[in-house]
């Protein structure tokens, strides 16, 4: 009797669950929008956490190394708290002053190149307009087919130097805007720095918070798969970090020998500034390529194809080999995975879906391959 009651009331339970998730499911099937609303105000207010946990996540990886090191080599220095304050500091400094140092000398030098190549564009209009004037025509080679072609050089010239200043004007009255935005970040941006501060500072009480949080409140069966995702998806991204770090500062060791062997101008300059956009996986290097380029041109038009060339050559070697290596090998993810990764993170969510494509793709690929195994074992 007290089997079947039991047996009743289980069955009571189950058509209870299944009643209230069907009423749940048509209830947010039919509220998609606000639903949808309330997920992007829940992401929008906790912009500053969420970026800070993602700051302090790529700083753990520099912030480890110093801490390790200080703890190894420094122990009379301090006590270990301040190992981890002072590992925090450094690797701050470092990140600001290398994005700094790199922005003071190339920001300056990209100006000036531009300015010199409209100058040179202005200049050449008004010699082919001088020309034009002046030439014999029918001395020339197709003489008859030159002179049919009516260019005006002088119109050309206006348009272009009205074009310039009408660029000038518009970035000119875009300042405030950019500055007036830049002036509403500060809060999140100070607020999630600050948060990913004090998330490094004090990372091992935090797990331990989380494991507590998820035994009390989730099931076992519950609780060891989170934590193991949690666990993969960390140590996934700290891996990924170490690689891209390594990956460019070999890039840009690369980039710097091969243009002091072919003689290129600006080649500390311009290999830093490769090297830094090397970050962004896959395309970073070609947005330092565009602006090296660029400078380049205001001073030897060759060497500037010459840089392309060796860039590409260079890009071609990195793409196949030192970036599956390098960054493929410690996160076990194949090199066709990451360029799909870094592609869909793109078009997903720009920038920063190209940096957290390949970790977020690495972390799956290895939690997919260990459910595979076990279900295979299981079989």
């Amino acid at each position: 009797m007290f089997d079947e009651e039991e047996r009743y009331r289980k069955i009571a339970r189950l058509g209870l669950r299944v009643i209230v998730a069907g009423v749940l499911f048509y209830l947010a099937a039919g509220n998609l929008n606000v639903i949808a609303n309330a997920i992007q105000y829940l992401f929008r207010i906790s912009q500053p956490l969420w970026i800070g946990v993602i700051l302090a996540m790529i700083l753990n990886v520099p912030a480890g190394a110093i801490e390790a090191f200080l703890q190894k080599h420094c122990k009379w220095l301090c006590s270990a708290a301040a190992h981890r304050n002072w590992s925090i500091a450094l690797a701050l400094l470092a990140i600001l002053g290398l994005f700094v140092g790199i922005a003071v000398l190339v920001i300056p030098e990209l100006i000036d190149a531009v300015k010199l190549i409209l100058q040179i564009m202005l200049g050449g209009l008004d010699n082919l307009a001088q020309l034009d004037q002046t030439i014999d025509y029918t001395q020339l080679p197709l003489g008859e087919y030159l002179a049919s072609m009516d260019i005006d050089w002088t119109m050309l010239r206006t348009s272009l130097e009205k074009w310039t200043q009408a660029q000038a004007k518009s970035m000119a009255d875009g300042v405030p805007a950019v500055l007036s935005s830049l002036a509403g970040n500060i809060i999140t941006i100070f607020v999630a720095l600050v948060f990913a501060i004090y998330v490094l500072a004090k990372k091992e009480v935090l797990m331990r918070q989380m494991r507590r949080l998820l035994r009390a409140w989730l099931p076992d069966r519950f609780t060891q798969p989170l934590c193991r995702v949690a666990s993969v998806c960390s140590r996934t991204f700290q891996l990924y970090i170490g690689g891209q770090a390594i990956e460019a500062i070999i890039l840009g060791s690369l980039c710097c020998v091969g243009m002091l062997i072919l003689r290129i101008p600006y080649a500390p300059m311009i290999s830093a500034l490769i090297g830094v956009t090397a970050l962004l996986p896959l395309v970073g290097a070609y947005i330092g390529a565009i602006v090296g380029a660029v400078m380049i041109l205001t001073v030897d038009p060759v060497k500037m194809i010459v840089f392309l060339i060796f860039l590409v050559i260079l890009q071609q070697l990195e793409g196949n080999l030192i970036y599956p290596r390098v960054v493929g090998s410690r996160v076990n993810l194949p090199a066709m995975w990451v360029l799909a990764a870094v592609t869909i993170g793109g078009n997903v969510a720009g920038i920063l879906g190209m940096l957290l494509g390949v970790p977020l793709a690495a972390a799956s690929y290895s939690l997919l391959r260990e459910a595979t195994v076990k279900r295979e074992d299981a079989t």
